[in-house]
């Protein structure tokens, strides 16, 4: 862990003291905070144009948050009512971008964490994208396709009033997918009386961009392919540990196997596979299968293919690996996992998710000079790709998967190269933490000095 002087040291509990007085009982978006408050407070101390402007401060505040009631129909004609939000975090640099997240465990907190994470990656992608997040603490699981489209029906009903594509654009997360923006956008444009790419990660009918599902795991790959290059490595023949069972996960593993890697594990809620043959062919084909059947459980690989274990219960850092790829969720990934893959030789760890390594994680990661990449940086090809889509809609017209690609890793490798720029410790070591929170923050920054306080 890095060292401060007395002076930042002060500054920087000064900061969290203020962060954590605000925002009571908001463990997730505190941890994010000071995982940035870190970085970039000693950054803002050494530059004078940055100094007494409470530019962290006012990051960290959200322009506006909004939170609604969302009743709707149950097939049993039973009333049901959950909680909306939308946090539109900062605008600075363009219209609010971010996810809706569908899943029990949202409340103000972990979105809060969310948008305030999108402010940094948006900045990262170079394209013109302020940060916002939301969703509901609605469950998907387990419901009819009529019951989901009700729930998102009376959700854009509120959500209508506070989105627009020069406003906030949302997209999917955990539990909206490809059908949920679908019902979404198709009551925003009755409601609104208008066509316009309000939302990403649409169908292809109707104005989405050629590999969208796979583009965030794809750019995690080529990020991570960058990093291994620093130290003169490859993917070509590296293992590698992936978590998750989502499209994030599916494209980091089509991606390692098109590049030469082996990805041998994956997991879901109910445990981890390993097979040591390797993800590859119909096995990555048969995970698109069971996402669209809305079947998230490991097992039912390792039963369909018996060159993989099934273990219960468990996370896959026990596994040695050349790279560890979490893509599940927030802090699955701990101290004792660290440590069990630092013992085991893994030389890379490229967050895919939001947020999955603890504090105490990447500190020990930082501190035994393995290379290390926050995911605010390694998983922005998603919403660069978004981007790439708003881009396409405003333009009336379709790019193909080979275009987006290319400019999906061109975008990744200019991500890599400001992380690199900003990281880079006396000794080479690249500090990934450091250098994606502060070339982040700099764009932000300067956006806000020149706006005024607004």
């Amino acid at each position: 862990m890095e060292q401060f002087s007395a002076e930042v040291q002060q500054e920087i509990d000064r900061f969290m003291a203020y962060i954590e007085a605000k925002n009571p009982n908001e463990p997730e978006f505190i941890q994010a905070v000071r995982e940035v408050a870190v970085t970039v407070i000693p950054f803002i101390l050494s530059k004078d144009q940055y100094k007494g402007f409470k530019l962290l401060e006012r990051m960290a505040e959200p322009e506006r948050v909004i939170i609604f009631r969302v009743p709707w129909f149950d097939d049993k004609g039973e009333i049901q009512v959950n909680r909306g939000f939308r946090i539109q975090m900062n605008s600075a640099i363009g219209p609010y971008k971010g996810g809706l997240r569908f899943h029990p465990t949202v409340n103000l907190s972990v979105l809060k964490f969310l948008a305030f994470e999108q402010v940094f990656k948006n900045s990262l992608t170079t394209l013109p994208m302020g940060g916002g997040k939301g969703g509901a603490d609605f469950d998907p699981s387990g419901k009819s396709d009529n019951e989901i489209m009700r729930f998102c029906q009376a959700f854009m009903t509120e959500l209508c009033k506070h989105i627009g594509p020069d406003t906030d654009v949302p997209a999917g997360d955990i539990g909206v997918g490809a059908r949920e923006i679908g019902y979404l956008f198709g009551q925003y444009k009755k409601i609104r009386n208008e066509f316009t790419g309000v939302l990403t990660g649409k169908g292809l009918a109707y104005g989405g961009s050629l590999i969208r599902p796979e583009a965030t795991g794809y750019g995690v790959v080529y990020f991570c392919e960058q990093m291994l290059k620093t130290i003169g490595e490859s993917i070509s023949g590296k293992t590698f540990a992936v978590s998750g069972f989502g499209n994030v996960a599916w494209g980091v593993i089509k991606k390692i196997d098109q590049l030469g890697g082996k990805a041998i594990t994956l997991s879901g809620p109910d445990g981890y596979i390993y097979d040591p043959e390797g993800i590859s062919g119909d096995k990555i084909d048969y995970l698109l299968e069971l996402r669209a059947s809305g079947n998230n459980r490991a097992e039912d690989y390792a039963k369909k293919y018996p060159s993989a274990t099934f273990v219960a219960g468990k996370r896959p850092w026990e596994v040695k690996c050349d790279v560890a790829i979490p893509s599940a969720t927030q802090n699955e990934l701990d101290l004792e996992d660290a440590q069990n893959l630092v013992a085991n030789g893994c030389i890379c760890v490229t967050e895919a998710a939001n947020m999955p390594s603890t504090l105490d994680a990447i500190n020990y990661f930082l501190d035994n000079k393995v290379l290390f990449s926050p995911g605010k940086a390694s998983n922005a090809g998603g919403v660069a790709t978004s981007g790439l889509e708003m881009t396409q809609n405003s333009l009336r017209l379709n790019w193909s998967s080979e275009e987006v690609d290319a400019r999906l890793k061109e975008i990744m490798i200019g991500i890599h190269k400001a992380c690199r720029d900003y990281g880079k410790d006396e000794d080479g070591y690249v500090n990934y933490v450091k250098g994606a929170n502060i070339a982040g923050f700099v764009k932000v920054a300067e956006a806000m000095l020149a706006q005024g306080v607004v």
